[in-house]
């Protein structure tokens, strides 16, 4: 039996008086891949936050790995990789420049070299050519890249699929199916479900900040 990675327990988060989540409570399992599915405004992007330790719950409580409370979340930093639905890239670098900078920012941790990490989602090093100029689908894997410098154990993507055509969707798809194993818990925040569902484990369906239905899902990737 898988063991529990991250655990919310009646978890709503206001911004003033507006409620983006609404007490919420799910249990993620190590090695899942899990796809949040809602509309705009759902809450998708700010349970995601709250995962990745950038937001504290206002009521109750959220354990990602042992930790608690936010700076607690923020401390394991390096074990959770943040892909927002910005992609935190510097269009005038190439993929290469952007890596080698982000690169030096885990300086205290294990991590991939830019090379491994390009290489890991099917990008070639040696491409000069500034990150602007690229396809919506590779600035997507440069992001992922990014993100998987530091080798985290829970990965977290805010609509990895926006914008992408039908075949760089596809090619996502096969590239995260691969990067679940070894214990990688996945958490994919989309509107698109016939993409991800053929790695989805299980889909949470949000709405007006409650979770609307849990339900296990059928992979075939």
């Amino acid at each position: 039996m898988a063991s529990t990675l991250a655990q919310l327990d009646q978890v709503s988060r206001l911004f003033g008086r507006f409620a983006a989540l609404r007490k919420v409570s799910v249990s993620l399992a190590a090695g899942r891949c899990y796809v949040l599915l809602g509309e705009n405004g759902a809450g998708k992007s700010t349970l995601l936050r709250v995962l990745a330790g950038l937001l504290e719950p206002t009521l109750g409580t959220a354990r990602i790995f042992t930790a608690g409370k936010a700076e607690e979340i923020a401390e394991q930093r390096a074990r959770i990789g943040y892909m927002s639905h910005a992609p935190m890239l510097y269009d005038e670098l190439s993929a290469m420049e952007n890596l080698r900078y982000f690169a030096g920012l885990y300086r205290t941790c294990s991590c991939l070299t830019p090379e491994e990490a390009l290489l890991a989602v099917g990008l070639d090093p040696a491409l000069t050519r500034p990150v602007g100029q690229y396809s919506q689908g590779m600035r997507q894997r440069t992001s992922l890249a990014r993100v998987l410098l530091p080798v985290p154990e829970l990965l977290l993507l805010d609509e990895p699929f926006s914008n992408m055509d039908v075949e760089s969707v596809r090619q996502m798809v096969e590239l995260l199916a691969g990067l679940r194993q070894g214990n990688r818990t996945i958490v994919i925040t989309t509107h698109q479900r016939d993409s991800a569902a053929p790695i989805a484990d299980w889909i949470l369906r949000l709405q007006a900040g409650r979770v609307a239905s849990f339900e296990p899902g059928e992979p075939s990737l």
